[in-house]
């Protein structure tokens, strides 16, 4: 492994554990050239994945932008880090599921709109402006207005949700 303070690949491990969901393990560098100190993360990858751009361009799948993406969304959300982790996590695994080796973009934000649908409305939202491209308040109104009534639907099948709401 590169040591990203000097370049060189004389680095050595000196601590591995498994994370708590056992998807990655954390290991504790140390450069023996300059003594600079590091972590670095492994992961299992199923199969190489190709996005595929609305444009038709094909660019490798960087797990990496998809955790920029949705921590972006997420910024300043009270959503504690091992839920997104979780959640980006089981987003790359139903991606290696698929069978296929190449994934449309779209699917990719699809999955992500829904998994940020269940986490917090406020980063869907946000993912959605972009994702979706709005370009007038109008279409945020349109999707607050699917989102309200989603939201009732749920309250309505849910009676425990529903009296609780009465009783406030």
């Amino acid at each position: 492994m590169r040591c990203p303070y000097c370049g060189s690949t004389n680095t050595q491990v000196k601590d591995s554990r498994p994370s708590e969901d056992h998807t990655t393990i954390r290991r504790r560098r140390v450069c023996a050239d300059c003594g600079g100190r590091f972590t670095t993360f492994e992961r299992v990858q199923l199969r190489e994945l190709t996005v595929i751009k609305r444009s038709g361009r094909r660019m490798p799948f960087d797990r990496d932008k998809l955790m920029r993406s949705v921590q972006i969304a997420l910024r300043k959300r009270p959503v504690d880090p091992e839920r997104i982790e979780r959640m980006v996590s089981g987003i790359v695994r139903r991606l290696e599921n698929m069978g296929e080796n190449d994934i449309k973009s779209e699917t990719i934000g699809k999955l992500v709109m829904e998994a940020l649908k269940a986490l917090d409305d406020v980063a869907y939202v946000r993912f959605a402006s972009v994702y979706k491209n709005f370009r007038e308040a109008k279409d945020f109104e349109a999707l607050l207005g699917e989102l309200a009534a989603t939201d009732n639907d749920d309250e309505e099948s849910s009676p425990g949700k529903a009296a609780a709401s009465a009783d406030d």
